[in-house]
C-alpha cells in the first residue's frame, strides 16, 4: 500500500506544441482508488505511464510513500500494471503466466505456488490455471493479469483501460469484480479509463482530464453535483448535461427561448459582479420535464431504457436550433415526431461563464 503524489508533473513529446501531460497535481491516498478519466488524448494513459516509470516525466516530480521515484527505472517502483491487451505469455499456462514477475524476481518456488494458488482461489482461477491464454475467454484473460499483478503484492497497481475488450455485460460484471477486489486487498490503485460511467461506479474519487490538464477531482457525486466548468458538466453524466447559451437580465434570471430560468442567487451575483450579459445555463436530463408549456421542441429520439426513457429533442433558441434531453415517464414516453414543451425544474440549474467555462456560484 502506499501514498502516492504527482507534483507539478509534465510530459512533453518531442514535436508536439503542448504537453501531453501538464503541471499534474495530483494525491492518491493510502488504499484509494482513483480513476483518471477523459475523452482520447486527455493524457490519462501518459499519466499513468509517468507513474510507471514507462514515460519520462519532463518537469516536477512523482512520489511513493514519500520517496521520489521520478528518474527511477520501473523495476525499483515497486508497481504493477495490468495492460489493455493483457500481455500475457501464449506460450505458459495461467499458473506460469502468474507466477512469471515471481519467478523473475527470484522467488522460491514454494513460496511463488503458494502466492499463485492464493490468486487464482481469490480471483476464481483455480480450475484454470492448468489452460494456455487461447482456451480462456476475455473475462478469464482479464483476471489472469489481475492475478500476475496480485502475486506480486506490489504498493500499487495501475490499470490502463483493462476492460475494454470486453463485451459491455461482462465489464459490468468486472467493473464490480475489481471494485470488491481492491477493497478487499486495500491496494492503492491507480485506474485510466474514457468511459465515464466506469469511472463513477468504481472510483473512490475520480480526476477528470482534458488536454493535459486536470479539469477537476473529486467524489463521483461532488463531480455530477457541482461540476466545476462546462468541460466537466458535459463530460461527466450520462445523457450529457444540456449546455444552452442565454441572455442574463441581472436581476436573477436568464432566458431560453422567452422562458424566464431563475438563476441560484450566489450564481446570479457572480454574473451581476463580472458584468455578464449571458451565461451558460447546465440542465441534467432529469431536470428538464415535460409539461404544457415552457420551451418548444420536436422529438426526433426515444431511448427506452427499461425503468428510464430520455427524449432528444430539438428545440427552436434564440441563437438557433439546439439538441436538448429530457427525461421522460418511461411509462408513457413521448413518440418521435411529435412536439413538446420543455420546462427547467426550479433551482437546478447550473450557470457557467460563457467565456471562461468556470462554473458561477461557487457551491
Amino acid at each position: 500500500m502506499a501514498e502516492i503524489r504527482y507534483e507539478q508533473a509534465s510530459r512533453m513529446f518531442d514535436g508536439a506544441e503542448i504537453p501531453a501531460v501538464d503541471s499534474l497535481d495530483l494525491h492518491l491516498n493510502d488504499g484509494e482508488l482513483m480513476v483518471l478519466v477523459g475523452p482520447s488524448g486527455s493524457g490519462k494513459s501518459t499519466a499513468l505511464r509517468m507513474l510507471a516509470g514507462l514515460e519520462e516525466v519532463d518537469g516536477g516530480a512523482i512520489y511513493i510513500d514519500g520517496d521520489d521515484v521520478t528518474d527511477l527505472p520501473p523495476k525499483a517502483r515497486d508497481v504493477a500494471m495490468v495492460f489493455q491487451n493483457y500481455a500475457l505469455y501464449p506460450y505458459l499456462d495461467v499458473a506460469a503466466n502468474m507466477a512469471f514477475p515471481l519467478k523473475v524476481a527470484r522467488v522460491p518456488k514454494a513460496e511463488r505456488t503458494r502466492r499463485v494458488e492464493e490468486a487464482a482461489e481469490m480471483l476464481g482461477l483455480t480450475p484454470l490455471l492448468g489452460r494456455k491464454p487461447a482456451e480462456l475467454s476475455g473475462g478469464e484473460r482479464q483476471r489472469a493479469a489481475m492475478g500476475r499483478a496480485i502475486v506480486r503484492q506490489p504498493r500499487a497497481f495501475l490499470m490502463d483501460e483493462p476492460l475494454s475488450n470486453l463485451d459491455a455485460k461482462l465489464r459490468v460484471q468486472m467493473r464490480g469484480d475489481i471494485a470488491a477486489l481492491q477493497s478487499r486487498l486495500g491496494v492503492t490503485t491507480l485506474y485510466v479509463t474514457h468511459d465515464q460511467v466506469e469511472a463513477m461506479t468504481m472510483g473512490h474519487r475520480v480526476a477528470v482530464l482534458s488536454g493535459g490538464r486536470l479539469q477537476q477531482c473529486d467524489t463521483p457525486r461532488a463531480l455530477y453535483d457541482r461540476p466545476v466548468n462546462t468541460f466537466v458538466a458535459g463530460f461527466i453524466g450520462s445523457p450529457a448535461m444540456n449546455l444552452v447559451n442565454a441572455p442574463f437580465d441581472g436581476n436573477g434570471c436568464a432566458r431560453v427561448s422567452g422562458l424566464a430560468v431563475e438563476l441560484p442567487q450566489q450564481a446570479a451575483s457572480d454574473a451581476r459582479a463580472r458584468g455578464l450579459g449571458e451565461v451558460v445555463l447546465g440542465l441534467r436530463p432529469e431536470s428538464l420535464e415535460l409539461a404544457e408549456d415552457g420551451i418548444a421542441a420536436r422529438v426526433e429520439v426515444v431511448e427506452e431504457l427499461g425503468a428510464d426513457a430520455f427524449a432528444f429533442c430539438t428545440a427552436d433558441l434564440q441563437a438557433g436550433a439546439k439538441k436538448l434531453v429530457a427525461r421522460a415517464d418511461w411509462r408513457r414516453p413521448p413518440e418521435r415526431g411529435t412536439r413538446v414543451s420543455l420546462r427547467p425544474l426550479s433551482g437546478e440549474a447550473h450557470v457557467f461563464d460563457p467565456t471562461s467555462g468556470e462554473r458561477l456560484g461557487g457551491e
